[in-house]
This record gives structure tokens, sequence and C-alpha cells, in this order.
């Protein structure tokens, strides 16, 4: 700890902390808006700048690192007129419309114009648009070069954490913007769409495509029967919308808000996440069993952001790919063939909607190898969290007003293993948890793979590694989140390093609990630990914890499919990765 001096105050603060944190851990604020800890530490929106004594110049408070004895004045009239000019500049080049943007409310520089009483700009308005190429607007992912504020976060999260690069800096002087690397369009770029950039941008230049109005449009459509499914990492957030702590916002009072709309009917995808657990655990068993990983080892599909990644980076090791569909897109199988036939319904009159923290699940539901054979798309719109939000505010629900509503029959049951895909490690606990019933026929102890997701990997390290007893034969497992790090393992694999049978990758750091299409904070806090503590604390508390023994999935299997991997539900349930 160091002793310093805030605007004539004695504090004690950690040694080594930019000024910017060291004021904030004694509550007190410096406006910035660039600043990222540990990712973007540049100081280009220069809001941040402060006087320190024996310094001339003003310093940014997100680069200069705190001594013994520094003073530091954040709030002199030569600190204000500085922030107040630069917001100014930045408003200049900023297009505004905050009446229409999707930020409006929850955004830093709306904040900030309105703390400093910026109501007009100062200057003339010299937006980049007129540089930029028309966005495609049916792309996942739209950005509005409007709105950007050249605060590089974007760039940085897109580099240092998911290795993507797809944003850079563009030309150069006054004309330098954000834009695509290499300046080519957004759909020709590697880009994986999971959304980290859209979290961490502080205004609205990056955003999910909106297919709020397209969702309403079918609900209200008395032709069309509106089916809707809610991730298990939804549960965890959506209330935040709301100011609702979890424990109010539960998944059947969403439930209830999306009938209130109405929506025919509403399930949990956690029902095809232990549909997905079943068909993917007896894949890993029989390729492990035949020798098929001997050399590379299986890898987890459920997450699409994973996927378009290794097709675009690892195209060798696509064939390790498990072909079990997500369970967005087994879900969607289902209810459009099992739930269609034992509810009278016309597949074609099915609107099928999933409510996902994912904006890659809308690249995922419109590929044409998730169509089925009679050209029907499994899933026809995937909604993020925010979206769902937006859906309930514009239809001027209020969930706190609303009581749990039980989801609708057929597919309604769900375990604890289900629940957990929404957080890293879940997918490979679950997994594990079957396998090892598949194999001994007998239920493992009560947490005896939770060490695959709870265990702490040394720092820095890029994946957790663990080793299973599986009836006497060891079963060497990874999991890794955010694509940084699924580079480094894959670079591992290739190389030898690292020798494994099975591998789960996220694409979104923390899992989908802090997934790109998940609420964004005001304050740059990462929110998916505490979020994924929510689903790990629901399975803890169910008393059915294997995905095997979900009764409507078994049932599905007695009714229609068979059994796992049989033929019918390889037809229906998996899918053929194409490059």
């Amino acid at each position: 700890m160091v002793n310093i001096k805030i605007n004539g105050k004695p504090y004690s603060v950690e040694e080594g902390m930019t000024v910017l944190d060291a004021a904030k851990s004694v509550g007190i604020e410096i406006p910035h808006l660039c600043y990222l800890k540990e990712v973007n530490e540049i100081g280009a929106c220069r809001l941040c700048c402060v006087e320190i004594e024996g310094c001339e110049k003003l310093v940014p408070a997100c680069e200069k690192r705190v001594f013994p004895g520094i003073s530091i004045i954040t709030n002199s009239a030569r600190v204000r007129r500085r922030a107040r000019s630069n917001l100014e500049f930045i408003m200049s080049q900023h297009g505004g419309h905050c009446m229409s943007c999707l930020r409006s409310g929850n955004c830093r520089l709306q904040s900030l114009c309105n703390e400093f009483g910026i109501s007009e700009e100062s200057f003339s308005k010299n937006l980049p648009s007129a540089n930029e190429d028309p966005w495609n607007k049916e792309f996942p992912l739209i950005r509005d070069a409007d709105k950007c504020i050249k605060c590089m976060r974007c760039i940085q999260i897109c580099d240092k954490v998911q290795g993507c690069n797809v944003w850079d800096l563009l030309s150069s002087g006054a004309q330098t913007r954000v834009g695509v690397n290499g300046r080519k369009k957004i759909e020709n770029a590697s880009c994986s769409l999971c959304g980290q950039c859209i979290t961490h941008c502080p205004t609205g230049a990056l955003t999910e495509r909106d297919d709020v109005q397209k969702v309403l449009d079918a609900i209200k459509d008395p032709e069309t029967v509106t089916v809707i499914q809610i991730a298990p990492a939804i549960r965890t957030a959506w209330g935040e919308g709301f100011g609702m702590n979890p424990e109010e916002a539960t998944v059947n009072r969403l439930a209830a808000a999306l009938k209130a709309a109405g929506a025919d009917y509403v399930f949990d995808t956690s029902f095809s996440a232990d549909l997905t657990i079943m068909e993917e655990a007896n894949e890993f068993l029989h390729r492990f069993k035949s020798g098929e990983l001997e050399k590379y080892p299986m890898f987890t599909s459920c997450c699409p952001g994973w996927i378009r990644y290794i097709k675009s980076h690892y195209p060798s090791l696509v064939p390790q790919l498990s072909t079990a569909k997500s369970p967005q897109q087994m879900f969607g199988a289902v209810v459009k063939t099992y739930f269609a036939e034992k509810n009278g319904i016309d597949p074609s009159k099915i609107c099928s909607v999933s409510i996902m923290p994912c904006v890659a699940k809308k690249a995922e539901c419109a590929m044409e190898e998730q169509k089925n054979k009679d050209g029907l798309s499994d899933v026809d719109f995937s909604l993020t969290t925010r979206e769902v939000i937006r859906l309930i505010k514009a239809e001027m629900i209020d969930p706190k007003a609303l009581e749990d509503v039980p989801f609708d029959a057929i597919l309604t049951d769900y375990t604890g293993a289900g629940v957990i895909f929404g957080t890293t490690g879940g997918v490979m606990e679950a997994a594990l948890r079957t396998a090892y019933y598949l194999v001994t026929e007998t239920l493992p102890p009560f947490d005896a793979f939770a060490e695959v997701s709870h265990f702490k990997a040394p720092k820095g390290a890029p994946w957790q590694l663990k080793e299973f007893d599986m009836a006497g034969i060891p079963v060497r497992v990874a999991v890794a989140s955010g694509l940084r790090n699924a580079e480094k393992v894959c670079e591992a694999i290739l190389s030898g390093e690292l020798k494994v049978d099975f591998v789960e990758i996220m694409a979104c750091p923390g899992g989908c609990s802090g997934g790109g299409g998940q609420p964004i904070p005001f304050e740059d806090v990462e929110l998916a630990k505490p979020r994924g503590e929510v689903l790990r604390e629901i399975d803890r508390s169910m008393s059915v914890r294997f995905s095997h023994a979900n009764v409507d999935v078994f049932r599905l299997y007695e009714n229609m499919l068979g059994e796992a991997n049989s033929e019918l539900a390889e037809e229906l349930l998996h899918v053929e990765h194409i490059i």
C-alpha cells in the first residue's frame, strides 16, 4: 500500500494502481470513456486528465501509476474545462440521435454530456459516414460509424482477448477512423460474432441486428404459432434490464412476460441442453472407444462463435468437432417434428424463436445446413437478452407485476446438468456425468466432476486441464473460454504439447453468462462469474442433476428417436460442419 493525496485528502491505496483506479477505490469518479483495465489503457479519449503536483501538463489518469506521496487534483477548474472541451470535440464527430439509439439511457457518453451540461455542440459536425461503405444490415453485427468515438475498445478486446483482429484503425490524421481490418466487408472478415466488441463499446456504435419487430409481427399474426425457447444463461441476466435480482427474475417470470406479449408456447432450452448431452456424450464414448481420438480430441459444438472461429482459423481441426447440434438447434428441430406432431400443428406455421445470450446464434439459425429436409429452419429468429428486454418494454409489460408461470407441456423437464450449460465448464461437467453413467451404469458422486470448472488454473493459464477415471480408463479433458485462449489450446494440440480426449471451448470469456448478447452494465465490470454462480447454485439445489434422467428426453427417445445417435437422431439432431 502507498500513501497518496487526492483533492487534498490523504488515502492509502494499492501500489501500482492507475490514478483512475486508485481514485475509484476511494469513491472518487474521474470521467473516462476509453479505459478498460489491462485491455485498453491508452488515454485515447483524454477525458480522465488530472493535475499532478509537480507536473506542468495535465496527465491521463488511466496511464499514470500512483507512487508514494503523489498529490492528485481531479476537480479543478482547469481539469473540468479540459474534460468539457474534449467531450465537445468528441460530440462534433458523433452522430447523436439519442432518442432512437439502442444505448440511450445506458451510454457513458450520453451520461457525461448530461453531467457537464452539454446540450448543443460547440463544434460543427464532421461525421465519418461520408467515408464509409454501406454496412450490410442483414449481418448479425451492426456498426454505425457516426456513433464511433474512436476509443479503440473494440480493437483491443478483439485483438487481446479474442484474437480475431477484426477491427483496426484506418487512414491517418484527421481522417483516422475505426473499421474492419484490411477494409474488408464485415461478412468477409474472420468475425466469430462473439459480440464482445458490442458489450465493451461505450456508445451505440456496435449493436446486434434488431429482430424484435419481426418476432412481434409473428406473435401478432393469428396464422402463426410462436414457440419460444429460453437459454439457461438468460435466467441470470434478463432481470438486469428491469432492476430485478436473480431471485426475482426467475426464468418462469420471463415465461410469464413472453406469454403476456402473446407467445403461444414457451420452453426452457435446458431441456435440449440435456438432449445435447445425450447425443454428445454417446458420440464421445463411441469415438473414444474406436480410437478416433488418439491423435486429436473431440471438441464440443454448442457454441456457434467457437464454430465460426475454428472454421476460419483452424479448418484442419473441424473434423474433430462433435456433430451434435447446439441446444438451440436441437430444440428447434424437435419443435418442428415431435412437438408439431403431438399438437397437430403444421410445422410451416410455426415460428420458432430462441432467446440467447449470444449474437452468433443469429447466424447459426440462418445456416443452410441447419435446415430440415423440407427446407424449414430449425429456428427462425434468435433474440439476444438485450432484445427480449426491449421486446417486453415495447409491449409495456411490467415483469415485476407478474406471477411465475410453468413452461408448456411435452418439452418441459430439465435437469441441473442442462442449466450449467450457461457457464464455462458446464457443458463438460454435464457430459462427464452422463458419460460416467453410460460406462459404469452407476451415478457418479455428487460433485465428482465439479473440478473441471471449479478448480483454479495457474494464473494466466489459457486452459483448465483435468484427468478423470472412467471405470479404470483415464479420460483427460480441457476447458477454455475466450477465443485467444482457444487459439492457444488449438496450437498446443497441433504441436503435441496438449494431449487430451475431450475439449470444451466457449467463445465468450466466462461462457454464455458473459455472452455478447447479455445486458451491458453501465460500469466497466465483468459479470460472467457472478452470473455463472447463479446457474451453479440452481444446479446444486435441483433434485435431478443428470441429463440421462430427464423424463421428457427419455419420452422423446421412447416415442420417436429410439436411442441416442440412432439414424433418426442423426438426421434431426446432428449436422455436418461445412467449412
